[in-house]
């Protein structure tokens, strides 16, 4: 799978469910800020035998593809096709690659040597999602419609967004898509829940302060969070300490009473019924995984999703916790508990492993500070 974070893909459900538009209504938006966002269209074809796969006598796309992939440029915006659409709506050039099914991971390659290196595109296609990993993958399917294409199906777990469109308007504000550095972003419709409210006993001093590339650790935690949320919290009773990072910053309902009361806290608080709780000791926090907790939260009709990294070793203070979890926490810390695997006890709660837990370090100690920070200076 070919990593390709500077591509937004947007497939399809089915025909005329508005996939051009909308990459044309991201084009349209980013363009004008004087971005150069390179358009692809992508047609891959079962087989070459001069049947239409749609039925019917066909255009003659598939049938006229000489060899295993073909990439042409359109250079006309008033030519109607969608290549002209999107020429139109502000991509600096657009490509159509045609491709055998077979060959997709050749016709890739092909079509990564004729695009500038690291450029930044607007993908169309279904199937190219089987062998490129986008920094955002959209499904565009037609409201009231259930019936989806086999290509489409083929890769409908890993969307990002199914988004319900009736052929020109959108269920999705194109707004919560972010461009930062080149690379894509969707804003998920959740909340980050930072937890800072430790007596970091073990540290020996607080550990949300102390410098990563001279920076306080909470504030490398809270960057990497940023527009990828759409509200952040801060769970700790000290507000006037945490006020320079400029979100909202939540104190424990009743002090003292454990990592526990803060989440309950900081739930209440909370304007999502999906949120991502995180300790703020983990200066490193992997994109890609947390997509799929919050996608499995979403899609699932569970309470809490948690990584297991190990053998009954799980991180409490790294998963997603629906909002409506705080009717169970209230009844245990009602009862005097104060542990979250009490709580794991009267939810729905699902395990994700976490089968490269090497980015996932939780810095508790002075000794585990100091060797994070040497991994860092030899990395430079």
């Amino acid at each position: 799978m070919v990593k390709l974070d500077r591509m937004l893909m947007i497939g399809s459900a089915g025909a005329n469910v508005g996939k051009t538009e909308l990459a044309c209504a991201v084009l349209r938006r980013f363009s004008g800020e004087g971005r150069d966002i390179v358009a692809i269209k992508v047609t891959t074809i079962k087989e070459k035998n001069g049947q239409c796969p749609r039925g019917g006598q066909g255009c003659g796309v598939c049938s006229s593809l000489e060899g295993v992939y073909s990439i042409a440029e359109e250079t006309d915006s008033n030519s109607g096709k969608d290549t002209g659409r999107l020429l139109a709506a502000g991509a600096s050039r657009v490509f159509w690659l045609r491709v055998l099914k077979t060959h997709l991971k050749e016709g890739l390659a092909a079509l990564l040597d004729t695009v500038a290196p690291g450029v930044t595109s607007i993908c169309e296609s279904n199937s190219l999602r089987n062998v490129v990993e986008p920094g955002v993958f959209l499904v565009t399917e037609r409201k009231g419609a259930n019936i989806w294409k086999p290509s489409a199906l083929e890769v409908k777990e890993y969307a990002d967004r199914i988004v319900v469109s009736d052929g020109s308007s959108f269920d999705l504000d194109v707004g919560r898509i972010r461009l930062e550095d080149g690379r894509w972003l969707l804003q998920a419709r959740a909340t980050a829940i930072v937890m800072a409210g430790g007596s970091s006993f073990r540290m020996g001093a607080d550990k949300s302060m102390l410098p990563i590339k001279g920076r306080p650790m909470i504030e490398i935690v809270c960057e990497q969070l940023g527009n990828r949320f759409e509200q952040i919290l801060i769970s700790a009773d000290d507000v006037d300490r945490f006020a320079f990072l400029g979100f909202d910053v939540v104190p424990d309902k009743v002090p003292r009473h454990g990592p526990l009361m803060g989440i309950a806290s900081a739930l209440q608080a909370s304007a999502n019924e999906l949120n991502l709780v995180v300790a703020c000791d983990i200066p490193h926090i992997e994109w890609g995984f947390v997509k799929k907790m919050l996608a499995e939260a979403a899609s699932s009709q569970v309470d809490v999703v948690v990584p297991v990294t190990g053998e009954d070793k799980y991180e409490p203070l790294f998963a997603v916790y629906r909002k409506s979890v705080i009717q169970a926490m209230d009844k245990v810390l009602s009862s005097g508990g104060r542990k979250i695997a009490e709580v794991f006890a009267l939810c729905r709660v699902k395990y994700v492993k976490l089968d490269d837990a090497g980015w996932l370090v939780n810095l508790n100690t002075m000794a585990e500070y100091e060797e994070f920070r040497k991994k860092q200076q030899r990395s430079i």
